[in-house]
């Protein structure tokens, strides 16, 4: 999909041409849409398909007559019904007219922009636009760190009384998700120090202020994530152990619940047998055996449940 912004007396609008100033942005395109912005601006196809390649890294790559930016910003991926966090490849090409935006997906990366919700935004500010969205990434990884967090916190209190190794499955999830962020982080740490060093990217004042401002967001998710990624491996490993104590408390009780439900069955048992009836509770009833069956069943029942709402089945 191909789409054109544009700013005009401070206000974003989606046009339909590509005129000088605009900014194009392509949410996984096709390959004749590549073809067209390659052949429109004289840019690699290889270079705008980078962005489409989950597994391609963070660099510049600077032509004759364009630079291109790629990063890895943050994403969401759904799984059994569950968001999980992962880092997808963002293409940035700055050519002499416009910029160009490759990426997968949509992102709160650039729709933020899209949407006008970004102050002192101008499409025609090339170097300053890059600058914001680098920021604006940096920015959303802090914000799905603190989601992480959160969310490491609420199956740890599930833990506490979880038997099962669902819990630990969605630690070891979060954990995952937490070294991807780390490894993409890192690269974007050296793409940003390259274009500190570069002095194109720099062209308005305020610039070199704000690259500054993004390389100081990116080293403080670089840290929390991994002041997290350490907080959550004692995690799983404290509640491998919790599980496991678990477990053995559950066997016991189980034990107990064995011996006390063979009381009943012994008993039921007697009326079978060839045993004085004399004193036994309704040995003078018709229908003793079937209501002794009876209280063993509505134990069984009682236990069933007990065992339900702790959790242990």
């Amino acid at each position: 999909m191909i789409q054109i912004f544009r700013t005009e007396d401070g206000v974003v609008h989606q046009k339909d041409e590509r005129l000088p100033g605009s900014w194009i942005a392509l949410t996984n395109p096709t390959a004749t849409e590549i073809l067209e912005i390659s052949d429109a601006y004289q840019i690699d196809p290889d270079h705008l398909r980078a962005p489409l390649d989950e597994e391609e890294r963070s660099r510049i790559e600077v032509e004759d007559n364009y630079t291109l930016v790629l990063v890895d910003i943050p994403a969401i991926e759904e799984r059994n019904g569950k968001d999980w966090y992962v880092t997808i490849p963002l293409g940035i090409v700055m050519t002499s007219d416009l910029l160009i935006t490759v990426c997968l997906e949509e992102t709160p990366v650039l729709s933020v922009f899209m949407d006008g919700r970004v102050r002192d935004f101008h499409t025609f500010m090339k170097t300053r636009f890059i600058l914001q969205i680098l920021y604006k990434n940096a920015s959303l990884y802090l914000q799905y760190l603190r989601i992480i967090d959160k969310k490491s916190e609420v199956i740890e209190r599930k833990l506490h009384q979880s038997q099962k190794n669902q819990e630990l499955i969605e630690l070891l999830e979060l954990e995952k998700s937490l070294v991807y962020f780390t490894t993409s982080l890192r690269s974007n740490e050296v793409v940003l120090e390259k274009l500190l060093r570069n002095e194109k990217i720099k062209k308005y004042p305020e610039d070199t202020e704000l690259l500054e401002d993004v390389i100081n967001e990116n080293k403080q998710a670089i840290e929390m994530a991994n002041i997290y990624s350490g907080i959550l491996s004692g995690t799983m490993d404290a509640f491998a152990s919790v599980i496991s104590n678990n477990l053995n408390i559950v066997m016991k009780f189980l034990a107990t619940i064995t011996i006390v439900m063979s009381i009943p069955t012994m008993v039921a048992s007697f009326y079978g047998m060839n045993v004085n009836s004399a004193g036994m509770p309704f040995a003078d009833s018709p229908y003793g055996f079937v209501i002794v069956l009876g209280f063993a069943v509505v134990l069984s029942l009682i236990v069933a449940w007990i065992f339900s709402k702790k959790d242990f089945f």
